[in-house]
């Protein structure tokens, strides 16, 4: 998916939610194991309430490879389930030396056909660059994450001055373009986002950790929003885990339904 196409997406939806399938044979209704294969009818019974209301969705690969080829193969149904008009993401948090990126770009790229994968920079411009090589395909590279732990080493300071997040942003913006790369920013670092954005003014930033994780959508748009959006805001189990019964599907679509009906008053105030 190009970026123009998923701006239009983002203008006709009225949003900018990105859903993250983060699907856990142990939280899903019980109703649903009796069936060949729960975890994709979990899935596709979220994606069909769901899919007028977001513009993404991230399935967390290791939710699916800790099934073994089961859940490679729930992932791939999901996946080839997905309205193609949708931006996927492959959550899967890949970067090797080069020859090994280019295996992983292929995997997740050709044969399973993800639109992106998030990307972990600290191996270098070899790890991330393998990536960039498809058309049409992101690398969405590790900036600032919303986990606690994230801070033991993403603001340490150098010796230029410049906090470890800052030098990952000015010095991978220059392996890609805003055409093919976009950088994950958490949303509990929302006061960061004047920051980034200076650095990295027309990137999209797909971001986690509204909702469960305690971040606030009003904030991350207020500091992060730029002329095209540029912010993809992502929600797992605060909409797939909204309920646990017959009717988990309906109530997911509530919950992505209240973060859409806000998200439709940001863009419309921003003139989007």
């Amino acid at each position: 998916m190009t970026k123009q196409e998923l701006i239009n997406q983002i203008k006709k939806k009225k949003s900018f939610l990105c859903i993250g399938l983060d699907t856990d044979i142990k939280k899903i209704p019980t109703h649903l194991l009796e069936l060949e294969d729960p975890i994709f009818e979990f899935n596709k019974q979220i994606i069909d309430a769901t899919k007028d209301l977001c513009v993404a969705y991230k399935p967390n690969i290791a939710f699916y490879e800790s099934n073994g080829i089961s859940g490679l193969n729930s992932l791939q149904k999901t996946l080839d389930y997905i309205p193609n008009n949708i931006f996927t993401i492959a959550d899967a948090k890949r970067g090797d030396i080069g020859n090994t990126s280019s295996m992983y770009a292929k995997a997740f790229f050709e044969k399973m056909s993800f639109d992106s994968i998030t990307v972990a920079p600290y191996m270098g411009a070899d790890s991330v660059t393998p990536f960039l090589e498809f058309e049409d395909k992101w690398a969405i590279v590790l900036a600032l994450t919303s986990n606690k732990g994230g801070l033991d080493f993403q603001k340490i300071e150098g010796e230029n001055g410049k906090q470890l997040f800052e030098q990952v942003l000015e010095t991978s913006k220059e392996w890609g373009t805003d055409e093919n790369m976009m950088y994950v920013v958490g949303a509990t670092r929302s006061e960061y986002f004047l920051e980034i954005r200076a650095i990295v003014p027309n990137h999209f930033l797909l971001v986690p950790g509204v909702g469960t994780q305690g971040g606030n959508l009003k904030d991350v748009a207020r500091f992060g929003l730029n002329k095209d959006c540029g912010l993809l805001v992502n929600s797992s189990r605060g909409i797939i885990y909204a309920g646990n019964d017959v009717d988990f599907a309906e109530k997911a679509k509530v919950e992505a339904h209240k973060l859409q009906q806000e998200m439709a008053i940001i863009l419309s105030e921003a003139g989007i």
